[in-house]
């Protein structure tokens, strides 16, 4: 997204309505929340296991 939208709200209301339009017009088979969720946590653990040191530094304590 661009910063522009932060400036120009009428910018912003239709680049959001062309992603609702197209989010509605989307014929590909919903994904189950659950699914995506487990996906996405197999993403981060690679990533963490790619990058400890990175990650050692993020985390409080």
């Amino acid at each position: 997204m661009s910063t522009d939208f932060a400036a120009d709200p009428e910018t912003y209301d239709a680049w959001f309505r062309a992603k609702v339009r197209e989010a509605l017009a989307d014929t590909h088979p919903a994904i189950p929340h659950r699914q995506v969720m487990v996906e996405v946590q197999a993403l981060i653990d690679r990533k963490r296991r790619a990058h400890p040191l990175i990650v050692s530094t993020l985390r409080p304590g």
